[in-house]
């Protein structure tokens, strides 16, 4: 267990005042978890990692030259895009696969599983921005990289890619504008997903802080091998770099959730 990492921060330029950030990139679980008694294909598909986001969030750091991270652990161990209050932080049945090593959990389990996995994921975000923001002395701009599948329950997925958000558009607006404007590509804005939920990442490390944000989907079939990869690298490397470059982007302005009011 002291040799699992449940996370990993790719090392970059704080002084660019970008954070990519990947909650889903990884399938790894402890060894102590086993498969959580799941067979091994479980872990090829969309259930226990976002299919493409590692590669994906790597080559952008590395093509931007700045810093990310990434979670370590398998989303079936424990979901670090929910809020710790979110009763489907650990999932049970998770597209049809019934996980057993998740139910029956003690109390003790769940909690041990957020202060192990969950929490320190977090505090590198926290620590990996609050650096970034240091360097600059402004707010950053945090992309978050999800992917989702081609279909869903029979039903195929038109997207290519689509952009989740909550209110604060001020990095939405225009990526949506710059990806809309290659007419082979279908954007979705809030498909098939709303960006809205509270005390998920961009929640509580941009909505609350007033960071400007925004969560990317890639259709996972695109981005299933390396010249998947390369070619949407080749894409938003570019939209990404010229959103950054608006100074005007970089202050911090918190927005009114449309989950309700923040706490105090």
């Amino acid at each position: 267990m002291t040799d699992f990492r449940p996370y990993e921060i790719i090392p970059g330029n704080r002084d660019k005042g970008m954070v990519i950030l990947g909650d889903h990139a990884m399938r790894r679980l402890p060894e102590r978890y086993g498969s959580l008694g799941l067979p091994a294909a479980a872990f090829s598909r969309h259930i226990a990692y976002d299919i493409g986001i590692e590669g994906l969030c790597r080559q952008l750091c590395e093509r931007l030259g700045v810093p990310g991270v990434l979670g370590g652990f398998s989303r079936l161990l424990i979901d670090p895009n929910r809020g710790e209050d979110d009763p489907t932080l650990i999932m049970k049945i998770s597209d049809g696969a019934i996980i057993p090593g998740n139910h029956p959990i003690t109390d003790d389990e769940w909690n041990y599983r957020i202060e192990t996995f969950y929490r320190p994921y977090h505090q590198a975000v926290d620590e990996t921005i609050a650096a970034v923001a240091d360097a600059t002395g402004m707010a950053p701009l945090i992309l978050s990289m999800h992917s989702f599948t081609p279909v869903w329950k029979g039903v195929p997925r038109p997207w290519h890619a689509t952009v989740l958000w909550d209110s604060d558009d001020r990095a939405v607006a225009p990526l949506l504008a710059k990806l809309g404007a290659n007419t082979d590509l279908v954007i979705g804005d809030n498909e098939p997903y709303d960006g809205a939920l509270r005390n998920d990442s961009m929640y509580r490390h941009c909505m609350v802080k007033g960071i400007p944000h925004a969560l990317l989907e890639v259709r996972q079939d695109l981005i299933g091998d390396e010249a998947g990869i390369a070619e949407w690298v080749g894409r938003l490397a570019p939209i990404f770099a010229e959103i950054n470059a608006d100074p005007a982007l970089h202050d911090y302005r918190r927005y009114p959730s449309r989950t309700g009011p923040y706490e105090t």
